[in-house]
């Protein structure tokens, strides 16, 4: 944990704080996927509940502010896609940019992940134009995988690219009771 971040699991108290936040974000075309009127308080005290046994939903506090979140989920609940997961969102919330929360989240959630033996692959999917998130995700590991062009349509008609970039689980170290070649 980074020491000037507290990073718990979130609370469904919590959803109040998360979703103005994210509405925050969202008033600037294209940050979010979402418009501020679709984001709604019940819908993240509801995802807190649903993945509090198959998930992975955090927060950063600083002197005990909430100033970051992020939500490690499912991709889907096949038994072939049983090893991927998706970062669902990663928000540092407004004003507090550039201060190494995302940073303290992100270590949290892959040292989670790396804790449970089924999960081998993270995706997540980023705007082409928001380098400082992308720059976390290298940092972190992540590859770029490709790209979708015209993905996100804005008011005005423009487009922007969604980045798709995954991070997959380091091999686990050659057992010792491998057999040895001879010399």
């Amino acid at each position: 944990m980074h020491k000037k971040y507290h990073i718990r699991p979130a609370l469904e108290a919590d959803a109040a704080i998360l979703c103005a936040a994210e509405r925050r974000i969202a008033e600037t075309p294209g940050r979010l996927v979402s418009h501020p009127d679709e984001l709604k308080e019940t819908a993240y005290a509801e995802k807190i509940r649903a993945l509090a046994d198959i998930g992975c939903y955090l927060v950063a506090e600083k002197n005990g502010v909430i100033v970051g979140h992020a939500v490690l989920e499912p991709v889907a609940s096949r038994l072939s896609l049983a090893h991927v997961y998706t970062l669902g969102s990663m928000l540092v919330h407004s004003g507090a940019d550039g201060q190494g929360a995302g940073s303290a989240l992100m270590r949290a959630l892959l040292q989670w992940a790396q804790q449970q033996p089924h999960i081998e692959r993270i995706e997540l999917r980023v705007r082409e134009q928001n380098t400082a998130a992308r720059r976390l995700y290298e940092k972190f590991g992540f590859v770029l995988e490709g790209r979708f062009d015209k993905r996100i349509k804005l008011a005005d008609g423009s487009y922007l690219t969604d980045l798709m970039m995954a991070w997959f689980a380091p091999l686990p170290p050659a057992s010792s009771t491998t057999p040895q070649r001879p010399a």
